[in-house]
């Protein structure tokens, strides 16, 4: 409220009496009829049409009264009535005379300030209104009258939302006039200080006021002021906040942030924050600095030759005919729906509003006299079961599957697989000594092996015989016997015998029991694994086997400030370089690389695994750079490497600085895993949630060779190894390979009773690089070969289920690996579904992708779930194959009751499925199409609700039916809208954890993921009419669950507690703001105003008039309200 006077006035009226005392004062000719105006307009009006001093003083108090004692409603209802207009009239009809009269210009301005603040089309109002030059005009004329000064600059602030204003005022040397005002004034004039800095970084909102003050200089001053105000101690909060402000304007265009880094701003800024940190009040400088630094850090190129990844793979080229599908491999080889991130689109604009393209189905996408290749792909309507009574081996019409051989065959045959590409050659100046080999006797060689043995050199856990004799011959050792001829055959076979026996003789010495995990049978799965480098080595964790821990791992806590912490050490990498190493320490594409003595080791030339290069920064901090997926250059999120030579209990900071998506679960209690091969040897061969210190934030790097993409982010954390010299493995999430899934399905061929259990695997179809793509197929066999069973088995619903088409989804093989386990176990629940369902399971649609560490895409570099539509035959063959197996399903009546892919969600947390619903969303994107019409078959909903009763990690209110124009080309859109498939579903994962039921608070875990394959294959039982009893009788031992999961939506975390992005918003500083601050000023005006009037009635006596009695005239409002003897004075 207005200041002047105030002890004078008290206003009790209303606006009618106002309106009717401010008519008999003015006269017939501001009187307007009540039924037309209301008291607010006759204001306005009058104040626009002008007067007296005393009738405007009056009218700006009144309106100063009514707007601060109200809520910002009463301002915004103001303007709507013009009220800006009527400011802004008033303003320049005060300012243009030769002498303004600043007891009318200031109130004017202090109240246009209030109300501009409000105003979006303030700055164009003025502009309008002629205000703007002269505002800038009447500043200019005041600059050295501190509380003038400060008006005119709140107004200039206000004007400046409008950047054509801002432009304006720019190009009328507005930016030169109040910069000068910054230095020029005392610290007895702090507003308006303020008031300057801040009106300085309101012009600062245009490229081309940005650019002139980059050209001018103004960028170095601004550094050498806000170091000066920094000296001054810590009472100028304010300031130093205003001055930083300015900087976060300039440093929005490329060339403001270079002239920062040319003045020294980065060293400036992180000295002047680390005596902040001393602090608390200082916060709010500390988080502008540090959003500084992180901008102004100069754009660093990642240390690579190129930005394609480092695998390339010749795709087939010609015309793309269709292969034929059960076409032999080569010789040398054996047999997440939903993208998170939605288009910056609004979300509603991308659903599918279309009926037609909701409700129709398209033609085939393929002759249907191709369909009938996939019959073999239904060997239960085939096979005729005549050996119920044993122990069958499958028919020879039912064999075509490569897992028909058994695992000692697979292992005969591992010596004529050909290893024969150069990129084996590895380091071997740190290899430790080879002592399997040694002529000791296998028992003495077996009880020398420790952890440091299983270092990715040992041949220990090699596929290849002859890249042992590789790496012996490397290490200058001498060969056990002329080669040569036969001989070398001999000697080959003899070592592979010895490896062999070495192997069963440490798997009796250490060996866990893990279910259906056999290394043996492993490691001879992974011989025939075709991979584009051609992998000859494996990785321990997949080799020996994991077991979930005994007890669930707690998300990790958000240390505060951690990310802040982690960015002064980026920081410091800039300003202090002298404890900086920057030594590459691998490279996936320099084989030859030496690694120093005193570093950790990384190795990643496994299956699945991903690093393409290791940085060590510092002693003990390494930068680790991602492989892009093969044929692109994107895609950089999956990892899985293995690192030896650490020392114990010293903390190491990794560093994955190419990650690409915008945000992670990292931020959100989420930890890599980390496999201990010491551990495992003592017995608990455990992949185990670690890491400290974790978060996930934009960086400064930039790609390699200029691709378009600009933005990477880093993923830190710290671990502090347990053991000296041990070998431990990171990744993302809990690996699961193509050879782990190979061996998995042999082992459960061979665990089932085939009198009971059909279970036969076959192949799909070849991938581009020659390895085979896997389909199961599970059943009950029948009880008979009568009539009545035999029609009831080949009249089964079928329920089709697939999983990792995205690589880097690991946990979807993990859900797969919890069904197939129970669908093949004696449970009764699984004994009822096999019963009543045939199963067709294709684990992995992307075993090519999968075997090479990537992280979404094929070999063809395309995400193979976006290919569902029109999938090409060469290129994305497991697509073309398994849709084809649909149409197949389809065209002879046996249309899958059940559909569901299953996938990994980086994003969000639980577990939840997508479905399919026309109404549902039509209604979410508000469609003209009356829904309630429509009919649709609301069964969709029946698994989902079943599974929020019988699984943990699954939240139903986390699910959603809409059908997304993306997401067109998707198996769950495809496979309903062309298949009609009902329940079509895409099942995600998270990778972090759960925030409801009985698992909140926890990280998922590989136990977690197969129990919830195996409560999916549960809620299959409630899906038909005539399975309501066996479901009623059968879930009566299954655990239900009384929890109600909570709603969330599609970006259901909240903001980091950190600015993960480069803030492009400069916050408020607390306890401050344009109000509070025009109000100060009015205060101090009303000050220095008596003060003048004190001097003048010195100089001229109590009987003076003039510039005195306009003066006093501020503390009379409304004459049937003053004192008499006030009256008195001004007659």
């Amino acid at each position: 409220m207005f200041a002047y006077g105030r002890s004078n006035f008290t206003w009790n009226g209303t606006l009618r009496e106002l309106q009717g005392s401010w008519t008999e004062r003015r006269g017939p000719a501001m009187t307007a009829p009540a039924s037309c105006s209301s008291g607010l307009e006759v204001l306005l009006s009058a104040l626009q049409n002008g007067g007296d001093v005393e009738s405007t003083l009056n009218i700006l108090n009144v309106l100063d009264e009514l707007l601060s004692a109200g809520t910002d409603r009463r301002i915004h209802y103001m303007i709507s009535k013009g009220g800006s207009e009527a400011l802004l009239i008033a303003l320049v009809k005060a300012g243009r005379s030769f002498s303004p009269n600043y007891t009318i210009v200031l109130p004017l301005l202090h109240l246009l300030a209030k109300v501009g603040h409000r105003d979006r089309r303030i700055g164009v109002k003025a502009e309008e209104a002629g205000a703007v030059l002269l505002t800038l005009n009447l500043l200019r004329q005041n600059a050295q009258h501190g509380s003038r000064a400060a008006a005119c600059l709140w107004a200039i602030q206000v004007f400046c939302s409008s950047v054509s204003t801002a432009n304006l005022i720019g190009a009328n040397q507005g930016l030169d006039v109040i910069y000068c005002l910054i230095p020029q004034c005392s610290p007895k004039h702090l507003p308006t200080i303020k008031a300057a800095i801040d009106a300085f970084a309101a012009l600062l909102c245009t490229k081309a006021n940005v650019s002139s003050v980059v050209s001018k200089g103004y960028v170095s001053g601004l550094l050498r002021l806000y170091e000066d105000w920094h000296s001054k101690g810590s009472e100028h909060v304010a300031i130093r906040h205003a001055l930083l402000c300015c900087l976060h304007k300039v440093t929005h265009s490329t060339a403001g942030r270079q002239a920062v880094l040319c003045h020294g701003g980065i060293r400036l800024l992180y000295e002047t924050t680390q005596t902040c940190l001393l602090s608390k009040g200082l916060e709010s400088l500390v988080e502008l600095s540090v959003q500084l630094m992180r901008k102004c850090l100069p754009k660093t190129p990642l240390p690579l030759t190129s930005d394609q990844s480092a695998y390339t793979f010749p795709l087939p080229g010609g015309p793309h005919a269709v292969p034929q599908m059960d076409a032999e491999p080569d010789e040398s080889s054996d047999e997440s729906d939903d993208d998170e991130e939605k288009p910056e689109a609004d979300y509603d604009d991308d659903l599918e509003t279309d009926l037609n393209k909701l409700r129709l189905r398209p033609e085939l996408d393929r002759p249907k006299e191709l369909l009938p290749q996939y019959s073999r792909l239904c060997p239960e309507l085939s096979h005729d079961f005549q050996e119920l009574d044993l122990s069958s081996e499958p028919d020879e019409s039912s064999t075509a599957s490569s897992s028909s051989s058994s695992s000692d065959e697979e292992a005969g045959r591992l010596n004529s697989f050909p290893f024969h590409r150069s990129r084996r050659d590895r380091r071997r100046s740190t290899a430790p000594s080879d002592s399997e080999t040694e002529a000791k006797g296998h028992t003495a060689a077996v009880s020398q092996l420790e952890a440091r043995d299983f270092h990715s050199h040992s041949s220990i856990l090699s596929t290849s015989p002859r890249f042992r004799t590789m790496v012996r011959e490397a290490r200058g050792e001498a060969p056990p016997g002329p080669r040569g001829g036969e001989q070398d055959d001999e000697e080959v076979d003899a070592e592979e015998s010895h490896h062999r026996t070495m192997i069963d003789r440490l798997l009796e010495r250490h060996g866990a029991c893990i279910p259906h995990h056999d290394p043996r049978l492993y490691r001879a799965a992974a011989a025939k694994t075709t991979s584009i480098p051609g992998f000859s080595i494996l990785a321990f964790p997949d080799f020996w086997g994991h077991l979930p821990p005994l007890g669930h791992e707690p998300m990790a806590p958000r240390k505060p400030n951690i990310q802040r912490q982690k960015v002064f050490e980026d920081v410091r990498r800039f300003v202090n370089a002298d404890d900086i190493i920057n030594q590459v320490v691998f490279d996936l594409e320099d084989s030859s690389l030496q690694c120093p003595s005193d570093s950790l080791r990384f190795f990643s030339k496994f299956e699945c695994g991903n690093l393409r290069k290791a940085i060590q920064v510092r002693r003990y901090e390494y930068d680790l750079i991602l492989n892009a997926d093969a044929n692109c250059n994107q895609h950089a999120q999956w990892f899985y490497f293995e690192v030896s030579n650490m020392v114990a209990d010293v903390p190491y900071r990794f560093n994955v600085i190419n990650c690409e998506k915008s945000n992670s679960q990292f931020n959100y209690g989420m930890q890599p895993v980390l496999y201990s091969v010491r551990e495992a040897l003592e017995g608990r061969p455990h992949w185990l949630r670690t890491g400290t210190e974790i978060c996930y934030f934009r960086n400064h790097f930039c790609p390699a060779r200029g691709r378009k993409r600009t933005t990477f982010y880093t993923l830190t954390f710290t671990i502090t190894f347990k053991h000296n010299e041990d070998v431990c493995y990171m990744a993302y999430h809990y690996p699961h390979t193509y050879s782990a899934l190979k061996a998995h399905l042999r082992g459960l061929q061979k665990s089932v009773d085939p009198a009971k259990v059909f279970f036969q695997q076959q192949n799909l179809c070849g991938t581009l690089a020659g390895n085979w793509c896997p389909v199961v197929t599970i059943t009950a066999c029948p009880a008979s070969r009568g009539w009545r069973d035999m029609h009831q088995l080949r009249n089964r619903p079928c329920i089709v289920l697939t999983g990792r088409v995205h690589p880097g989804e690991s946990n979807a093989s993990w859900m797969m690996k919890g069904t197939l386990e129970f669908l093949c176990s004696s449970d009764p629940v699984a004994q009822s579904l096999r019963e009543a369902f045939v199963f067709k399971l294709i684990p992995m649609l992307n075993p090519d992708g999968v075997i090479n560490g990537t992280n979404r895409c094929d070999l063809n570099g395309e995400d193979l779930n976006r290919q569902w539509c029109k999938p090409d035959p060469v290129l994305s063959p497991t697509i073309y194959h398994a849709k084809g197996f649909l149409y197949y399903l389809n065209s002879i009546g046996r249309t899958p009751l059940v559909f569901c892919d299953f996938h990994g969600h980086s994003r969000k947390k639980n577990v939840f499925l997508y479905g399919c619903s026309v109404k549902e969303t039509l209604w979410q994107s508000g469609s003209v199409v009356n829904t309630a019409g429509l009919k649709e078959d609301p069964g969709y909903r029946t698994i989902p609700k079943t599974l929020d009763r019988l699984a943990p990690a699954f939240s139903f209110n986390s699910c959603n039916y809409l059908v997304e124009k993306s997401r067109s080309a998707t198996a769950r859109v495809v496979v309903w809208r062309e298949m009609g498939v009902l329940r079509s579903y895409t099942m995600e994962s998270t990778h972090n954890g759960c925030d409801q039921g009985i698992y909140k608070g926890l990280q998922i875990g590989t136990r977690e993921l197969e129990e919830m394959g195996v409560k999916f294959c549960h809620s299959l039982l409630s899906l038909t009419k005539d399975m309501k009893a066996l479901y009623s009788r059968r879930i009566s031992h299954i655990n239900v669950l009384d929890h109600k999961s909570h709603n969330c939506f599609e970006d259901d975390e909240p903001p980091c507690v950190e600015e993960i992005e480069y803030s492009t918003d400069c916050p408020a500083l607390k306890g401050t703001d344009l109000d509070s601050d025009v109000n100060s000023n009015m205060a101090s005006s009303d000050e220095e105003d008596e003060g003048e009037e004190g001097h003048r009635r010195e100089r001229h006596g109590r009987g003076g008039v003039g510039q005195s009695q306009q003066s006093s005239m501020k503390s009379r409002l409304f004459p049937h309200l003053m004192r008499q003897a006030s009256n008195e004075a001004l007659s």
